[in-house]
């Protein structure tokens, strides 16, 4: 169990009011950004040919700028008028990791601007745009992924048995960073600076790929001796998918662009990588999707309702579909093209659900009202 210190009640204004409804809105909610982005970035490189689907996604990535822009505007209200509230969400060792959701929501509208949005925006504005949302994405999650440990060790009380797939979230956005960068180096002014980015990405694919290891077995540990998660919080145990895919993801993205940019033999280097860490790594991805798919069905049946945790299913899995996509172009195999396409299907319908229940839920009131 996590042990956290009750809040007073300060006066706030009415539930009514504009102000007071983004009283309770807190970090996690970026997810939802991050799950609406991934549906373009993974159907962007879809290895089928589904008319219309190029202009669908796009629309889709549209949404997620909209809904970026639109929790920027809400989440700035939060801090300006309720700062005892996000005072509270960073000595919350349970909501304090969900601040690299920031980072990644960044990451992902930014790396589909690139990939669909610029049918619309033109290759410039699209690069303008990564170019910025990138780079504060990158700052966000580096800054996470240092900041948000240091409190849990120096101020969160985290009791022995309490880890959660949700410490994944701010060590994993370096990795969201170094899947997406590759993007805008062919961008640079070739030499120095192409390299200086590619390699700056390859650093934080091993920041992340560590400090991932370092958690995983503190997640596995915690539900062989203390038992499934909490109904409501079951979902998350999807976020062990993210640094998976992602990493796959990222090493492929290396050896795109790495010919032209880095001096043989390293050109060539990352393409043989890409497959050696790839082709074993989304085979334990797909080991824990079964393992943690058979427990959420577990706590279906035992009454899980739905919550903003369910945004869980959408990211991670939108990250292996971009991964077997890249393991398909590149070993040639069509098991991993299947994969991705299956993959992309579950995905969409987790979007679907998760986004129909979040609006239900903001209409009614129930998701920004005050947690009991």
């Amino acid at each position: 169990m996590v042990t956290v210190a009750p809040l007073p009640a300060p006066a706030h204004p009415a539930a009514g009011s504009r102000s007071g409804a983004v009283r309770h809105l807190g970090p996690n909610w970026y997810a939802s950004v991050m799950g609406t982005a991934i549906i373009a970035n993974a159907g962007a490189a879809l290895p089928v040919d589904v008319p219309g689907l190029r202009s669908a996604v796009t629309g889709v990535w549209a949404l997620s700028l909209v809904m970026l822009v639109t929790l920027l505007g809400a989440r700035a209200v939060h801090h300006v008028r309720h700062r005892d509230q996000a005072r509270a969400h960073l000595a919350d060792p349970a909501m304090a990791p969900f601040y690299g959701c920031l980072a990644m929501a960044l990451l992902a509208v930014g790396a589909g601007a690139m990939l669909v949005g610029s049918d619309w925006l033109g290759t410039t504005a699209a690069v303008a745009l990564d170019t910025v949302l990138f780079t504060a994405g990158t700052a966000i999650g580096l800054a996470a992924a240092v900041a948000i440990p240091y409190l849990m060790v120096v101020r969160h009380r985290v009791r022995p048995g309490s880890a959660s797939p949700v410490w994944l979230l701010p060590v994993v956005a370096p990795m969201v960073s170094a899947a997406v960068g590759p993007l805008l180096v062919p961008h640079l002014p070739a030499g120095q600076a192409q390299q200086t980015l590619l390699y700056g990405c390859f650093a934080m694919f091993g920041l992340s790929l560590l400090a991932t290891l370092v958690m995983l077995p503190l997640i596995f540990a915690r539900l062989v001796h203390d038992g499934p998660l909490p109904l409501a919080l079951t979902p998350t145990l999807f976020l062990v998918l993210g640094p998976l895919g992602q990493s796959t993801t990222a090493a492929d993205k290396f050896a795109d662009v790495a010919p032209g940019v880095l001096p043989a033999p390293y050109d060539q280097g990352f393409a043989v990588f890409a497959v050696l860490f790839g082709v074993p790594v989304m085979g334990f991805a797909m080991m824990w999707l079964v393992l943690a798919t058979a427990l959420v069905l577990r706590a279906r049946r035992r009454g899980m309702g739905f919550a903003m945790t369910w945004w869980a299913f959408t990211f991670p899995v939108g990250t292996c579909v971009t991964g077997a996509e890249g393991l398909g172009g590149r070993t040639g195999l069509a098991v991993y093209d299947w994969l991705a396409v299956a993959l992309f299907v579950v995905l969409v319908s987790a979007w679907l659900v998760a986004l129909v229940k979040t609006l239900r839920g903001v209409v009614g009131g129930k998701l920004l009202a005050a947690p009991r």
